[in-house]
């Protein structure tokens, strides 16, 4: 049997994969079921109320046989000057807004159709339609109220309710009240989505966190982070609880809440199991990560998103901790990363991905280079090997602990290691010699060195650059591209080439026919 590896395939099994689509919403429906399933009114109403003129509808793949008849709906009831333009196969995760494909149609407002990471966008205002899926509250509710009267619980005073966006429409109101008449001493935090949202242009723009409190249970505002919701709540004293199947979001909140005992139901099945079990397993392949990434001297800063707020000051806050490291950064953009994409900057020694952050989080294993989330590089780029198990994924708290640690800055981080000093690997268990770069800004003398190329902008200026790993690299490679060889051989002589097309060029049965 022939090898197939990961980057070189003959394509075969692309064409012979079956693929199972789970369709949340049937494949026909009703006008009235179009209008009450997408939202139409309320979609139509908040396109008048914002005066938007040119709108994208963005949809994910399993929606697109519904494009066509919701773009019908909604052509129909806003007014004629209005422009809806249907967008397909998004730039990077279908759960993020894709800006970038609604700047080329120049929109100024977008509706987003599907599941979504509600991560806040940085230009264009944004009319959320959920998949609303079906949920029983009162099962839901008796499945929380038994593992609160359980003996290992029974000290849980405050549950904390996180759910899938697409059980939004029942978990905020129903959920919450059927648990409310089961548990009335029992404290309930949680969120409840926002279905339209603005740019960050103005901080006033942010709902406040003292709006629409309760009695007995609190309602928060979901765009902060996640440390955020559970408020005053340790994790003795709270029951962090999971509306939703197996997903990305579910992983998440395992990461960023290990301290804290998570269930989750599954509507689909009604089934409810422990989660926090597999918090320590997911911790520890993440912490196995993070040690290849300490071991890299070249860094590929991996760009998954163009429509999160403040993904530009992360790359940069990222090219800074890079540097002050002393290694080498690459910023690239591939779209949606696939190992074929990236096996081919083989110098780049370890990626950290910018996305949002459902989608920061890649399988490594079909990867030949390992990939990190910027709070792993922190990690990985600090001077003693050490993790507490916390975990974060949200770009503003990134930046905003960065902002404090600057203002505040720790006196021990002031003390400079040896650079010659050789380190030692967690992952092949021996001392190792790191490659630094960007030690001196003064440029190198010797002409001969190897990672030095020159540059020429487009004033035909020539510029040396000293620290290139990409030329270090290819030195160290056998082939380096075809040479030249100007003036070494005999030009060819010109003959006439073959006409014809690739199935049966002019002159391939020249022999038969003689």
């Amino acid at each position: 049997m022939a090898e197939v590896t990961t980057f070189s395939s003959s394509g075969e099994d692309a064409i012979t994969r079956t693929i199972n689509l789970h369709e949340d919403v049937p494949s026909v429906l009703s006008e009235a079921d179009y209008d009450i399933t997408f939202d139409v009114a309320r979609t139509v109403e908040e396109i008048e109320r914002g005066d938007y003129k040119r709108i994208a509808l963005q949809f994910p793949d399993e929606f697109l046989p519904h494009s066509v008849p919701i773009f019908k709906a909604l052509k129909l009831k806003i007014a004629p000057s209005r422009e809806l333009y249907v967008l397909a196969d998004t730039t990077y995760g279908s759960c993020c807004v894709d800006e970038v494909a609604a700047q080329h149609v120049d929109a100024d407002a977008l509706v987003h159709y599907g599941h979504a990471c509600m991560s806040q966008t940085s230009r264009l205002p944004v009319i959320y339609v959920l998949c609303k899926k079906t949920v029983d509250p009162a099962h839901c509710a008796s499945n929380i109220q038994a593992i609160l009267r359980s003996s290992a619980l029974s000290s849980k005073t405050t549950v904390v309710l996180r759910y899938d966006v697409a059980y939004a429409h029942r978990a905020a109101d129903e959920i919450v009240a059927e648990l409310k008449l089961r548990q009335p001493s029992c404290k309930i935090l949680h969120t409840t989505p926002q279905l339209s949202t603005q740019p960050p242009s103005d901080k006033s723009q942010r709902p406040a966190q003292s709006q629409n409190k309760h009695t007995g249970d609190c309602l928060l505002d979901p765009v902060e982070d996640a440390s955020q919701l559970v408020g005053d709540a340790s994790p003795e004293e709270s029951l962090m609880f999971y509306v939703g199947g197996e997903s990305l979001t579910l992983t998440n909140l395992m990461l960023t809440h290990a301290s804290y005992e998570i269930y989750s139901y599954n509507p689909a099945t009604r089934e409810t199991r422990q989660e926090s079990s597999r918090t320590n397993k997911l911790l520890m392949r993440r912490y196995a990560v993070v040690q290849k990434a300490r071991d890299a001297d070249v860094i590929g800063i991996l760009v998954g998103t163009l429509g999160v707020a403040n993904y530009l000051p992360l790359i940069k806050h990222l090219r800074n901790v890079i540097n002050k490291a002393h290694k080498k950064s690459y910023t690239i953009t591939v779209g949606k990363p696939n190992p074929a994409k990236l096996a081919n900057f083989l110098e780049i020694e370890c990626f950290v991905l910018v996305a949002c952050p459902e989608n920061s989080l890649l399988e490594s294993k079909q990867f030949l280079r390992p990939i990190i989330t910027p709070y792993e590089l922190e990690v990985a780029l600090q001077p003693t090997q050490s993790w507490t198990g916390r975990y974060v994924l949200d770009f503003d708290q990134l930046l905003r602990e960065h902002a404090d640690a600057v203002q505040n800055p720790d006196v021990s981080e002031g003390e400079q290691d040896d650079l010659d000093q050789p380190v030692f690997s967690l992952v092949t268990g021996k001392y190792r010699h790191a490659q630094r770069y960007g030690g001196s800004d003064e440029p190198s003398v010797n002409g001969k060195d190897s990672s030095a190329i020159i540059l020429r902008n487009q004033d035909n200026t020539l510029a040396r650059l000293d620290d290139s790993a990409a030329a270090k690299f290819l030195q160290s490679r056998i082939f380096q591209g075809l040479e030249p060889r100007v003036g070494e051989d005999v030009p060819s002589v010109l003959e006439q080439g073959r006409s014809g097309i690739a199935r049966g060029y002019a002159d391939d049965h020249g022999d038969d026919d003689s």
